[in-house]
């Protein structure tokens, strides 16, 4: 990578490790069934349903992010991720995993599940990143503004509102973050690397992991 990119990938990296202690969850308000009908830690870190931003050819390498849309420590992570996205392109598979602590948390969740019901999930992820700032942390889930969004990116309206509707949209959810909870995640964003749990102090920490891992 070049300097200048390096540099940028350790800022927002500083950022996210100043942001994720008001991340973590916040007493035990609410119960989350932990239960898993999983038979390992792989199949709870990437279950058939779970969303893929990329897929690599060969399989050899998955990145996993348990995020919640409305966090401000994964919202300073996604310009690093969408670097690290670039780079790698179809060399790493990218998951994301849901892990709601807000109050828009599982509404946003359910955005992106609909979104990619009609094969537009990482449109509906960029845009919901991409506007935080005007969504976030607000008394009321946001419903209708992704509503709203879904119209903008041209989904059919009854379609996404069916899904956002099935019950089984929340369950998706709520498993999530069950495995999450299951795999030893307390905060947003948390990653994983081939099935571990990364440490990392800058974004120079995931290239590098990324590199060993695929033998770079």
């Amino acid at each position: 990578m070049g300097k200048n990119v390096k540099i940028s990938l350790a800022l927002i990296a500083a950022a996210v490790v100043a942001v994720v202690v008001a991340a973590t969850p916040g007493g035990d308000d609410e119960t989350v069934d932990t239960s898993t009908d999983a038979s390992s830690e792989e199949n709870r870190l990437v279950r058939q349903s779970s969303q893929r931003l990329s897929v690599a050819k060969d399989g050899k390498v998955t990145f996993v992010e348990f995020l919640d849309f409305e966090c401000e420590a994964c919202g300073a992570a996604y310009p690093l991720i969408e670097e690290i996205r670039a780079k790698y392109q179809d060399r790493v598979t990218f998951v994301v995993r849901n892990f709601p602590l807000h109050n828009s948390s599982e509404a946003a969740a359910s955005a992106t599940i609909a979104a990619a019901d009609q094969g537009k999930f990482e449109e509906m992820y960029s845009k919901l990143f991409e506007t935080q700032a005007e969504w976030g942390e607000k008394e009321q889930p946001q419903t209708e503004v992704f509503l709203g969004f879904a119209e903008e990116l041209g989904l059919d309206i009854d379609r996404y509102k069916k899904v956002i509707a099935d019950p089984a949209t929340i369950e998706q959810i709520k498993r999530d973050k069950a495995d999450g909870i299951a795999l030893g995640v307390t905060g947003t964003p948390t990653f994983f690397l081939n099935g571990e749990k990364m440490e990392i102090e800058s974004g120079d920490d995931i290239v590098k992991q990324i590199d060993a891992a695929l033998g770079s």
